[in-house]
């Protein structure tokens, strides 16, 4: 079977988008041929049986260039594939639902974001089905949705033994965005220096908007003071491919994004050994009651962050060792890459 999956970027040095050059590999194992349309293509290293197109945004924005050139490649390519998988931007189902039903295509939709918009319920409406990773999902409410594991490489994502683990060390690593409440934690780490506990609070992430630009002159504004006395450094983006080791030499991953999204960068950071706190209650239904209590703080409290953040700083060694290990099995058992391809190669195939 042949397959035509249509993405935002490809783009195996991308900060945040570089994990799904991972799922093109994958997919390639599982299909005879994978055409990949997207809107910006970088640096790949992909199999032979797969192919990128383009619709250009690296050389520079044009919205009527990417339109002539989305058309053009799904009809110059309609005998190389006998499903679309789109994911998370329906706008092109919209564009090309008609054709595909028309050329006999079955249509298939990831959709993971906690909203929905008109666009997103039309494409929802083409698609045969929906994919999305948990029932905080817009797209959990349709009948025709499936889901699916997050889809973590544990192969790659794994505790590197060589970096040098700072049990002080706090890191926040994802993109730099409103959405991911990272003002919050930069208000715990003043409440924690106020205590006088020894921490290390890495930001790591680059913004992707002016609005996301602001935000970040914002948290850098509020930061003044901790940055002075080296408690917090921000850093830029790191290539997806490379963060293990960054994960795995932090003490304390913290993830502060709403329940509606299952932020994979937590779970990266579980499959590296690391322990994390999140406030996204979607993880009860895979941490024990043991867990949520260590690992699971109140959503926008402040307070409660600082609190949990302390006590995951002076847990025992032994303990932090079986959290651990703990959090890698989690990630292994429910959302590893193989079984999310797995899975996927079936809902695709019938």
């Amino acid at each position: 079977m042949k397959i035509l999956f249509i993405t935002q970027k490809v783009n195996l040095d991308d900060d945040v988008l570089g994990v799904y050059h991972s799922w093109i590999s994958r997919l390639a194992r599982k299909f005879t041929k994978v055409s990949v349309v997207c809107l910006y293509q970088g640096k790949t290293e992909l199999p032979d049986n797969v192919e990128v197109f383009s619709l250009g945004k690296e050389s520079g924005p044009s919205r009527l260039k990417y339109i002539f050139r989305f058309y053009k490649y799904i009809w110059k390519l309609r005998h190389d594939y006998d499903a679309v998988f789109v994911h998370m931007n329906p706008i092109y189902i919209i564009l090309g639902g008609l054709f595909w039903k028309l050329w006999d295509k079955r249509i298939f939709l990831w959709y993971n974001h906690p909203m929905g918009n008109f666009t997103a319920k039309i494409g929802i409406a083409f698609a045969d089905n929906v994919f999305c990773t948990s029932d905080y999902a817009f797209a959990y409410k349709y009948k025709k949705i499936k889901i699916m594991p997050v889809g973590i490489d544990i192969s790659l994502f794994k505790p590197v033994l060589e970096a040098e683990k700072k049990g002080n060390r706090i890191l926040y690593l994802g993109r730099i965005s409103p959405i991911k409440k990272i003002g919050y934690l930069i208000e715990a780490a003043k409440i924690l220096d106020n205590r006088g506990v020894d921490f290390e609070l890495l930001v790591v992430g680059s913004p992707a908007s002016e609005k996301d630009k602001a935000y970040e002159s914002k948290l850098k504004n509020i930061s003044v003071d901790l940055v002075s006395k080296e408690k917090i450094y921000f850093l830029p983006g790191v290539a997806n491919h490379k963060t293990p080791s960054i994960y795995s030499s932090s003490g304390l991953f913290i993830n502060l994004t709403p329940a509606g999204s299952f932020d994979k960068t937590a779970l990266e950071a579980m499959a590296c050994g690391t322990p994390v706190l999140v406030s996204n209650t979607v993880f009860k239904g895979f941490f024990s009651p043991e867990a949520q209590q260590i690992c699971m703080f109140k959503e926008d409290s402040i307070s409660d962050l600082a609190v949990k953040i302390e006590s995951m700083l002076t847990l025992s060694s032994g303990k932090k060792q079986e959290l651990s290990e703990y959090l890698r099995q989690v990630v292994v058992n429910h959302h590893s890459l193989s079984r999310l391809m797995e899975e996927l190669s079936i809902a695709l195939t019938f």
